[in-house]
């Protein structure tokens, strides 16, 4: 069997019918793993859930549109997925909110509290609703999808990358409150990713240049470069990992 194998396990991901989250869901069925597809249309989810039920076979995935701001969207996202595959062995946090781009001094607070309730007490939500039956089989993997936002400053989203950090001490906090019942939890630390949530710090031509001149791999991410942590993460392989960060960001960091 290979370390990477997720057949027989069932993974539930937020913010998954487009970009990295998407891009996660289709490789967690590529190894084996059943997915809950989930964002705040359903439109959108059917339609990713179709496609990976298409290439994967009927049951493999599931539609479950949740808003990750309504803790009752998140309870019914966490029973929808029991009630379709029993149980739930990976729960990804990808979805997030960024509703301002400007210096600190210019966020309101309705825009500032929106970024800290949806980029971190949501994600504590989720996990704490997933947390008791991992503990009662003894296994289980989280994944925070945060940013290396949470390492650098910024002038133009400042707050998101505050809610970032936090999230790289919500995942060293909840490892060690769990691991002794063998979950492991964990971050994806993304550099620029070429999605719709990025599309502020990409789409322009001469700031998307700068970046990939700064960046030793000379471009910016596509979403499969953190599906493939992701599946790491989630699979044996990754058994012996727990309250990390995994930087993939092409070395601009560095």
């Amino acid at each position: 069997m290979s370390l990477f194998d997720l057949s027989g396990k069932s993974a539930l991901i937020t913010g998954s019918t487009k970009g990295i989250g998407k891009a996660i869901a289709e490789q967690f069925a590529v190894h084996g793993a059943r997915v809950t597809i989930s964002s705040r249309k359903p439109g959108p989810c059917e339609e990713v859930a179709g496609d990976i039920n298409a290439r994967h076979g009927d049951g493999t995935a599931i539609a479950c549109p949740a808003n990750i701001s309504s803790k009752d969207d998140l309870q019914r996202l966490v029973d929808e997925t029991n009630s379709a595959f029993g149980k739930i062995d990976v729960v990804v946090c990808n979805a997030a909110s960024n509703p301002y781009y400007g210096p600190m001094s210019g966020i309101n607070d309705e825009q500032f509290m929106k970024i800290l309730s949806n980029n971190i007490i949501s994600n504590n939500w989720l996990i704490q609703m997933v947390a008791p039956q991992m503990i009662a089989r003894k296994e289980g993997s989280i994944i925070i999808v945060s940013s290396i936002g949470g390492l650098r400053a910024s002038t133009v989203i400042g707050a998101y990358c505050i809610s970032k950090a936090a999230d790289f001490q919500l995942a060293r906090n909840l490892a060690a409150e769990l691991g002794p019942h063998n979950i492991r939890v964990n971050c994806i630390a993304p550099g620029l990713i070429k999605t719709d949530f990025a599309r502020a710090l990409w789409e322009n031509p001469d700031q998307k240049e700068a970046r990939e001149a700064e960046t030793p791999l000379r471009r910016i991410g596509e979403p499969d470069d953190i599906a493939g942590a992701a599946v790491y993460l989630a699979s044996r392989a990754s058994a012996f990992t727990t309250g990390q960060t995994i930087v993939c960001d092409g070395g601009v960091t560095i």
